[in-house]
């Protein structure tokens, strides 16, 4: 179907445009769509066959999507021909769905129909979207509908042209219209519009020049002249509303906006045309024709770490409606707590068994942040308090997670530091699982620095200390990128990688995800933690739950903002979570024995170990061989700690406890 047949032609949408929302439409969003024919219908009517007044040819260029619309012979269609004809009806819109967006750029779509509108509604392109939401930065595919308005009047009509019988200009325009052509199709009245504006702001240049050496420049040189005998004059600047520029101005002619627009389709930018004719005529700041720049994406783009991991934390721990957690824990891996075989006549010995407590109460996480009036109020290019409102939430919710896993990392006499109480005591605030107490987390060591070393030690070491785990189901592996490319870089003898994919990687370790997370290069030493999340509880009393609090200080003129939360955080299971580290590429590995222990005398005996140093309860080393005896009943523990240059495999079989049997 040529393009002499259509009855008109005109932009169904326009790229590069920013939306009232802040969206903006890339050039190939459509591409897809070029030389597809759509229904061309009656203000987006999709419930009545009348509404379709014909068909549309879609034609994809750099600025957007062309339409060539055909109408057919039913009275609604011919009625809209003779509207557009008269030039009654002047704009099209696009109904377009499963629209792809990333940052508020959409960069894919598919448009549905072309439609006769009665206006644009707003001047560039106008996204009115139904029940959408975004997520920050993720890319969507949005399967609610879109209608889209261009804001431009049709452009031409070619049976008008037709009827003019002027062949050569019904293929012309059917064409991507060049700078020139545009300019040439405008009215007289347009024509002197355009002359107008852009005379005006040679004129600002040249009296900003002409001010600047005044001493050198002679009245009146460097001025553009109109045309001889044209009587065309300027009595002020339209950038400038001032009307006390008494002095005469003057334009340029048709004749040299025609010579720069022509200049302009041979060099390829209206911009590189005009700064080429100001040059011929000794015009500076030239620069003043030009817009601003403007904002691409309309946000500002963060410099921050990777956080995709904060989502994966935060859904992945326990809650509760309730902020003072209590766990109680009861050790029945000793001795005294099996169950006993009796023998006639013997006394029966009771069961013993130790039980723990302890306690976690919350803490409060807060961001702080203001804003002077006068600077919100100046900030235009796109919305700052819902910025600052982002960034916030985001900063946040990542303290929050790195607290759960590693800690905040400040010092412990920070007054910043969010709250940790370490060990098995109780205390208020977010206690992290690579500081947790032996309770609830094993620690596995490994070397990997030495010469002779490479990963699959770290996945020997993990298959060892699963035996440890008690956690819930299957864990999550959480670790770093270098330490995680560590595993995928290791090769066999051949020169062949043990692992192809990250989940190659999590089979071999037994676990069921990995989770990058770049806080964690911040700690010394650490390979990664595996833990079940479900097992980490995070309580929240009511009104405790991350909240936003604005306010305005009228003494200061400040607009001020707080994000805050009250919660608690621990592990509630024992033995629910691996912490995996790496000693130093000199240490040897020692393995502790168990001290011997007679229930009836109540004497321990200490063995003698490489690389192994005993302590007692208090502290105090302990020689090798037998100790005092306890006392009937009375108990003792004893503590295997590494020597100077060696390190235990795990923490698990570094401590015992010994009770004698009462009189």
């Amino acid at each position: 179907m040529g393009v002499k047949e259509a009855d008109f032609g005109g932009w169904a949408t326009k790229a590069n445009l920013k939306c009232s929302d802040g969206r903006m439409i890339l050039s190939g969003a459509f591409q897809h769509m070029d030389r597809q024919q759509v229904p061309l219908v009656w203000q987006h009517g999709h419930s009545k066959a009348e509404n379709v007044l014909g068909h549309a040819i879609l034609e994809h260029r750099e600025d957007g999507v062309y339409a060539y619309a055909f109408f057919n012979s039913t009275p609604q269609g011919e009625n809209a021909k003779n509207l557009v004809k008269h030039r009654d009806i002047r704009n099209l819109s696009i109904y377009a769905n499963q629209l792809v967006e990333k940052n508020k750029v959409v960069s894919h779509g598919q448009i549905r129909e072309v439609s006769l509108v009665l206006s644009g509604a707003n001047p560039g392109a106008v996204i009115d979207y139904v029940n959408l939401q975004h997520g920050d930065g993720s890319l969507t595919e949005l399967e609610d509908e879109a209608v889209i308005h261009t804001g431009l009047e049709i452009e031409h009509a070619l049976d008008e042209l037709e009827e003019e019988g002027d062949e050569e200009e019904i293929e012309h325009a059917a064409e991507d219209m060049s700078i020139k052509d545009i300019y040439d199709a405008m009215s007289p009245e347009e024509q002197d519009v355009v002359d107008y504006m852009i005379g005006a702001a040679f004129e600002a240049a040249k009296a900003e020049a002409s001010a600047a050496h005044s001493d050198e420049t002679k009245p009146g040189e460097g001025d553009l002249t109109h045309q001889e005998g044209a009587d065309t004059k300027m009595s002020r600047n339209v950038f400038d509303q001032s009307a006390n520029n008494e002095a005469e101005s003057k334009t340029l002619s048709h004749d040299d906006m025609k010579a720069i627009f022509a200049d302009a389709d041979k060099r390829g930018s209206l911009k590189a045309a005009v700064e080429s004719y100001a040059l011929q005529h000794g015009i500076d700041n030239i620069e003043t024709l030009f817009p601003d720049n403007k904002p691409v994406t309309g946000e500002i783009e963060l410099v921050k770490r990777r956080t995709e991991w904060v989502s994966a934390v935060l859904n992945g721990v326990r809650r509760t409606p309730f902020s003072r957690i209590k766990t109680f824990s009861a050790d029945l891996r000793q001795d005294e707590a099996r169950a006993k075989g009796y023998i006639k006549g013997n006394y029966k010995l009771e069961e013993w068994f130790g039980v723990t407590k302890r306690t976690t109460d919350p803490t409060t996480i807060y961001k702080k942040q203001k804003l002077d009036r006068d600077d919100l109020l100046d900030i235009t290019d796109f919305n700052m308090v819902d910025f600052l409102k982002g960034e916030m939430r985001l900063m946040t919710e990542e303290e929050f997670a790195r607290a759960v896993l590693i800690g905040d990392g400040r010092q412990i006499t920070d007054e910043d530091k969010v709250k940790d109480p370490m060990g098995a005591s109780s205390g208020s605030g977010i206690r992290s699982i690579i500081n947790d107490h032996e309770l609830f987390v094993t620690t596995l060591n490994v070397n990997v620095d030495d010469a002779n070393s490479s990963y699959e030690e770290v996945v020997d070491a993990v298959m060892d200390g699963m035996e440890f785990y008690k956690g819930t189901g299957t864990p999550t592996f959480f670790t770093t990128i270098p330490q995680l490319n560590k595993f995928l870089k290791a090769r066999d003898l051949n020169g062949q990688r043990y692992y192809k994919t990250r989940q190659e990687v999590a089979d071999a370790l037994g676990v069921a995800a990995i989770v990058t997370v770049e806080p964690m290069k911040e700690v010394a030493g650490l390979i990664g933690i595996i833990v079940n999340l479900d097992d980490y509880n995070v309580g929240t009393d009511r009104g405790g739950e991350l909240t936003t609090f604005d306010d305005f200080d009228i003494d200061y003129n400040q607009y001020k903002y707080l994000m805050e939360t009250r919660a608690s955080g621990a592990l509630i299971k024992p033995k629910s979570a691996l912490v995996i580290r790496k000693v130093a590429a000199t240490d040897v590995v020692a393995v502790p024995q168990k001290p011997s222990f007679n229930k009836v005398t109540g004497v321990v005996t200490i063995p003698t170990v490489t690389g192994v140093v005993y302590k007692n309860g208090s502290g105090t080393t302990l020689t090798a061989g037998a100790q005092t005896a306890l006392a009937a009943g009375a108990s003792t523990t004893v503590y295997a700690t590494a020597a100077s240059g060696y390190f235990f495999a795990n923490d698990e079989e570094d401590n015992w406890e010994f009770t004698r049997n009462p009189a």
